[in-house]
């Protein structure tokens, strides 16, 4: 696993502050199977499935538990959903804990999920949209989320 560069930069405390605090605004405890799960999606380099979780973080967390802290670290804002074309969720980090703005690349075939940074201008655009597209509905967007659905490089050769 790639270890992003926020993360080995010595923000790991910082991050297990924030999480903390995000968990006691919903009257729940930092415990060490919800740590254990924080340190595997921040040393993550794309979303992971339950299984990859469960993997990455030893034996001491069940299924069971693992989907309920999930949903536990969901809930808090520590964690977001990312669906992909199978049948499995994956799971990462906030934007707003890690500070890196993204899109995913999702493949038909296989059902992998990818992180993609969008050039600056591809941003730039969405951003333009954003600002038109609510005039006509009143709806107030705060972020996007683009996903690109298509055939990986593995399934495609």
């Amino acid at each position: 696993m790639q270890i992003y560069s926020w993360y080995r930069a010595g923000v790991v405390d910082d991050l297990h502050a924030l999480v903390e605090a995000r968990l006691r605004r919903v009257e729940q405890r930092y415990t060490p199977g919800r740590r254990a799960l924080v340190d595997a999606l921040a040393e993550a380099d794309r979303p992971l499935t339950t299984a990859e979780l469960m993997a990455a973080t030893g034996p001491r967390l069940p299924q069971s538990t693992t989907y309920r802290n999930l949903s536990v670290l969901e809930q808090a804002g520590v964690a977001r959903i990312v669906f992909g074309t199978d049948e499995y969720s994956r799971f990462e980090l906030s934007e707003e804990l890690t500070g890196r703005h993204h899109h995913h690349l999702v493949c038909l075939s296989c059902g992998a999920v990818e992180d993609v940074e969008a050039p600056s201008p591809v941003e730039q655009s969405l951003a333009e949209a954003m600002r038109k597209l609510p005039i006509s509905t009143g709806f107030r967007p705060e972020t996007h989320r683009l996903d690109l659905i298509g055939t990986c490089a593995t399934c495609a050769r």
